[in-house]
């Protein structure tokens, strides 16, 4: 059951780790003053998703040593459950992460949990077997596509991250163009390719609005905007 076939599972697990290290960089590239810049999450500084990349850099390592048993129930795309409402940062996990984030104080500190917490994950997904079954969520899948599923977090949260930050660098033009192959796969449709890859994610998942020529490139698929992806 996986969305992504087998001899992807590897080449899926490279991309998880390019795309991780491209956004933990563009992470330790950050200005101090940076830190205290809008994120493209609503709701969030910065600091705020910096922090929320900590806990899914702890997450993955949770997961990564949480074997299962049985067959899979998602893959790489099923794993993601689709909401309507866009987030405000007022969810209660969503301003727990604020106060997190508060307490850093420093953005170095931030900076260096992150490279620690982040490195020890992609060091953790680089030995993990493909093939082996873990849970998360109350949910089994294989390591090839739960971490597949993660190149379609990175890649957002790297959007995210450089939503007012014209200066950094962007993630990787191959992480851009698996995530948008699996938005479609989770829209059930394809998006119009005169969109650019980051335009087909921005607007797919709600972080912008499109411009009235974009709607009318969707067609009926503007009418199922946004996907909340979580």
């Amino acid at each position: 059951m996986s969305g992504l076939p087998t001899p992807h599972y590897l080449a899926g697990v490279d991309l998880f780790s390019h795309s991780w290290a491209a956004l933990r960089a563009a992470v330790a590239g950050l200005r101090d003053q940076d830190f205290g810049q809008p994120s493209g999450c609503g709701g969030w500084l910065v600091r705020d998703l910096v922090c929320h990349l900590v806990i899914d850099a702890q997450d993955v390592l949770i997961t990564l040593v949480t074997p299962a048993d049985g067959e899979p129930t998602v893959d790489a795309v099923t794993y993601w459950s689709v909401g309507e409402q866009t987030p405000t940062g007022d969810d209660p996990l969503d301003a727990l992460i604020v106060r997190l984030a508060a307490a850093y104080q420093e953005p170095g500190l931030l900076k260096f949990h992150l490279d620690d917490v982040g490195s020890a994950a992609g060091r953790a997904a680089e030995l993990a077997d493909p093939g082996a079954r873990v849970g998360t969520q109350d949910q089994v899948l294989t390591v090839g596509d739960y971490l597949s599923a993660y190149v379609l977090e990175w890649t957002l949260h790297h959007l995210d991250l450089i939503a007012h930050l014209p200066d950094a660098a962007g993630p990787p033009a191959e992480g851009l163009t698996r995530s948008r192959t699996m938005l479609e796969a989770i829209a059930g449709a394809p998006f119009p390719a005169s969109l650019t890859d980051t335009d087909a994610l921005l607007i797919g998942t709600g972080r912008r609005a499109p411009t009235d020529d974009e709607k009318s490139e969707l067609g009926r698929l503007a009418e199922k905007l946004p996907f909340v992806l979580g």
